[in-house]
C-alpha cells in the first residue's frame, strides 16, 4: 500500500529535506506541500492524503487550528505533528485537536518513516515526551483537588474547625493563632479544594473524610 503524504511546514528547507528523504521510500508518495496552516486545510480537502506531517507554529494559521478544521471534515486523514516543541502546552492541545502522532524534528529519518507507517496502521506514534505529558494529564483528570494540591497539617486543622461551624475568631482561639492567620489558611483551603465558600469547603471535607 502506498502512503500518500502531505507536508505542512513554513520552512522551505525543512520541507525540501522531508520531501528528499521520504521520496526514497517505496511505500510513500508526497502528494503536496503547504507553507502554512491555511494551505494545509485547502490541500487536505483537494488532495485527500492518508497522512499529513504538520508543523505546529506557522503563519496565517497554526498547526493546531489547521488540525481541528481538517479532522472535522476528514476523520480518516491521519495527522502527525512534527515540531520542535515537546512541552505540555503544545502537546496536549495538539492531541486534543485530533493529531494521532507527535514527533520532534530531531527524530532520526528512519524512525520518522517507521512512525508514519505505524500511524497509518492505526498504532501509537507519540514521542516519549508527548506520551509522558498525556499520562500526567490523564492521571490529573482522575485525581480530586485535594489529591493534586495537598493540604498542610495546619490547613487540615482549620478545615476540621470549619466543618464544626466555628467562626474565624473561634478557630483562632482553638488553634492558638491569630484571626489573620485563620483567614490566610481558609483562603488557601478554598483555592486548593476549588470551592467558593465555607459551606462548600465543609461539605467537601465531610464527603472526602478530610477531617478524620
Amino acid at each position: 500500500m502506498t502512503i500518500r503524504v502531505l507536508i505542512a511546514d513554513d520552512h522551505h528547507v525543512v520541507r525540501r529535506g522531508l520531501v528528499f528523504f521520504l521520496k526514497t521510500q517505496k511505500d510513500i508518495e508526497i502528494v503536496g506541500e503547504a507553507a502554512n496552516g491555511r494551505e494545509a486545510v485547502e490541500l487536505a480537502e483537494k488532495l485527500q492524503p492518508d497522512l499529513i506531517l504538520m508543523d505546529l507554529v506557522m503563519p496565517e494559521m497554526d498547526g493546531i487550528q489547521a488540525t481541528k478544521l481538517i479532522k472535522k471534515s476528514h476523520e480518516n486523514i491521519e495527522i502527525m505533528m512534527l515540531t520542535s516543541f515537546s512541552d505540555q502546552d503544545h502537546v496536549i492541545p495538539a492531541i486534543e485537536a485530533g493529531a494521532s502522532g507527535y514527533q520532534l524534528k530531531d527524530i532520526e529519518p528512519d524512525e520518522l518513516v517507521e512512525s508514519i507507517r505505524k500511524l497509518v496502521r492505526g498504532e501509537n506514534s507519540l514521542h516519549s515526551k508527548a506520551t509522558n505529558h498525556l499520562l500526567k494529564r490523564v492521571s490529573r483528570n482522575h485525581q480530586l483537588p485535594h489529591q493534586i494540591h495537598q493540604l498542610t497539617k495546619r490547613e487540615k486543622d482549620v478545615l476540621l474547625q470549619l466543618t464544626k461551624g466555628k467562626s474565624n475568631k473561634e478557630i483562632a482561639s482553638s488553634l492558638f493563632i491569630t484571626e489573620k492567620t485563620v483567614k490566610t489558611h481558609i483562603s488557601n483551603i478554598f483555592a486548593k479544594l476549588e470551592v467558593a465558600d465555607r459551606t462548600q469547603a465543609a461539605l467537601y471535607a465531610v464527603k472526602h473524610k478530610l477531617g478524620e
